[in-house]
């Protein structure tokens, strides 16, 4: 069992849900419960997943949950271009997140092939 703090891709994750966090803050209160709902909700699933994997017995049990949180990050992804082409998001905005999900998602998929070149 790992110590998921101590990973730098969740670290790397859970700066880029705040980051979430701190940008839907600005999207209209009528996207509360549906955009900004999704896109917070697939930020936070790639950190808990990492975390629950962490928490998970053995190597395969941890790549099939991060696996998972690679899905959750290219949900966020979609979302995040679907909030810029809604012009929810500023093209600033849209461009530093998707940065930091492509960081975590390239992250991901190191750790996932270490994992599986391990096993």
């Amino acid at each position: 069992m790992r110590d998921f703090r101590n990973l730098e891709v969740w670290k790397k994750s859970h700066e880029m849900t705040l980051a979430v966090y701190q940008v839907t803050d600005g999207v209209p209160k009528d996207e509360l419960f549906g955009l900004t709902s999704q896109i917070r909700r697939s930020g936070v699933s790639i950190s808990a997943n990492i975390a629950e994997g962490c928490g998970r017995q053995g190597e395969a049990e941890l790549a099939r949950f991060l696996q998972i949180a690679m899905g959750s990050a290219s949900e966020l992804e979609y979302h995040l271009l679907l909030s810029y082409d809604l012009d929810l998001l500023s093209e600033l905005e849209h461009d530093r997140l998707i940065k930091q999900v492509t960081e975590v998602k390239r992250m991901l998929t190191s750790f996932i092939q270490k994992l599986k070149a391990d096993s």
